[in-house]
């Protein structure tokens, strides 16, 4: 009955899909554009130029300086804008790093707050540029650019040769997105509404991918440790070998990884495209600040694109010099290599789409939120994670997807549990405060993990040399 019911409402919501956006379109005609002399205006009185989308004109062109420190200064919630008073922080981290390179402890943590206002910066910028696009285009271009930071950072860490932190932040990602976020996003919606409810063709086609990107992850780890130390197959394969082919078919797993990935962003792009359309307009005008969002001036696309080329700059350097830290602390101070892998690196990296998606649940747009931290770990397990094993391989580093078997367990369990969360398609506090606990956990046992003997002399390692 249920499948039934479910082929039904998809049905339904097919065909009444080009009623849903003929009236959508309707009311934004009303509310967002008219037409005078021919031309298209927005909300705001503002020309609408070709091909960009009304919510998202400025109403001017080229580079204003003081208008563009001013918006971005604002930023896009009242959440965000309070980040924004790091800045400081952001020359001192890089003048200490270059004054005094021997303060490693100092180095570490300035650079390491010094992340969050750059990486607020991305979101943002990414933000005011998706604006300017087709709305699922938008979403999708949104989610992309916030996760160049998680790319940069894996780029700069595999340069280091620094493969298990970045096996662990691979993994962390995944973790943090799907039980801190979701879990704060569920928290901060509930106590604002009993229940909020977000559509199925969100959560199914997201839930889905995830046990799809659980099972491609968990291959190259389960291949290892059912050969390893085993006596039945002593004689047949190596330790060498096992490691050798280990690598081989992560970086198999990688490219039908980033295949699949293509195959979900063409569903959202090209065949569902009007689906996810309408539910995406439908929660914009449920967003009780839509008003004052659209009222507020917006960058124009070059500003946008200027903020996104020195935010991304500075992302790169403060990731450098973050990075060349790592192996320090973990030797010199005792901290867990699974921790600064598992916790530390994915709560930065994603500190901006966090409190994005976070506002859009405030705001009671859960499709939107959704979205946003279904899209980001999609991306990060079947795009980033991947793409990192692939550099690996052109660079010649033995970086694979051969992980922990703790850390593995726990981001399998963790996709279980959010998909049951995800089943009714409804949300409230509690299942939010959970999340955040269980994550809790999981960073105390991942605090207390020791950190293997190899890892010591890691840093005297050449890239060459990085993998299990």
């Amino acid at each position: 009955m249920d499948a039934f019911q479910r082929r039904k409402r998809q049905t339904d919501l097919r065909n009444g899909e080009a009623n849903d956006i003929e009236l959508a379109n309707a009311s934004s005609s009303k509310e967002h554009r008219s037409v005078t002399r021919g031309h298209r205006v927005n909300h705001n009185g503002h020309r609408v130029t070709k091909h960009i989308q009304p919510e998202g004109e400025s109403g001017r062109s080229g580079f204003h300086p003081l208008k563009f420190l001013k918006i971005c200064f604002r930023s896009a919630s009242p959440a965000c804008a309070m980040v924004n008073v790091l800045w400081p922080v952001v020359p001192a981290a890089i003048a200490v790093r270059y004054a005094r390179h021997d303060l490693t402890l100092a180095v570490f943590i300035l650079n390491y707050i010094a992340m969050v206002p750059c990486a607020n910066l991305v979101g943002f910028a990414g933000q005011e540029f998706a604006r300017k696009l087709p709305r699922v285009i938008g979403i999708l271009a949104e989610t992309t650019l916030g996760s160049v930071v998680e790319i940069v950072l894996f780029m700069v860490l595999l340069k280091h040769g620094e493969t298990k932190v970045i096996e662990d932040a691979i993994l962390g990602s995944i973790l943090a997105t799907l039980l801190l976020c979701l879990g704060l996003c569920f928290f901060v919606g509930g106590m604002t509404q009993d229940e909020q409810h977000f559509d199925e063709a969100i959560s199914e086609v997201g839930n889905g991918l995830l046990l799809t990107a659980g099972l491609g992850l968990i291959v190259p780890t389960a291949y290892y440790i059912t050969l390893s130390g085993n006596a039945e197959f002593a004689d047949v394969t190596s330790e060498e070998e096992l490691q050798r082919n280990a690598v081989t078919i992560s970086r198999i797993t990688s490219i039908v990884l980033i295949i699949a990935y293509g195959f979900y962003v063409f569903f959202n792009m090209r065949t569902h495209h009007g689906i996810y359309d309408s539910i995406f307009l439908k929660d914009e005008h449920k967003d009780k600040d839509r008003d004052e969002d659209l009222a507020k001036n917006k960058l124009t696309l070059t500003e946008s694109l200027i903020a996104l080329a020195i935010s991304l700059g500075l992302v790169s350097l403060i990731a450098v010099n973050l990075v060349e830290e790592i192996p320090k602390i973990v030797e010199g101070y005792g901290v867990s290599e699974t921790f600064m892998g598992l916790i530390l690196v994915p709560v930065v990296e994603k500190f901006a789409e966090h409190l994005t998606a976070i506002d859009e649940a405030y705001d009671n747009t859960m499709n939107l939120a959704m979205s946003h931290v279904l899209g980001a770990t999609i991306q990060t397990a079947m795009f980033n994670g991947p793409l990192a094993v692939i550099a690996g391989w052109g660079l010649s580093v033995n970086m694979d997807l051969n992980f922990d078997l703790f850390t593995l367990v726990i981001v399998i369990l963790a996709i279980i549990v959010v998909g049951n969360f995800l089943r009714d398609q409804k949300s409230n506090y509690l299942e939010g405060a959970l999340c955040v606990l269980v994550y809790i956990i999981i960073a105390v046992g991942a605090f207390y993990f020791p950190t293997p003997h190899h890892a010591a002399a890691a840093g005297e390692t050449t890239p060459a040399e990085g993998g299990h």
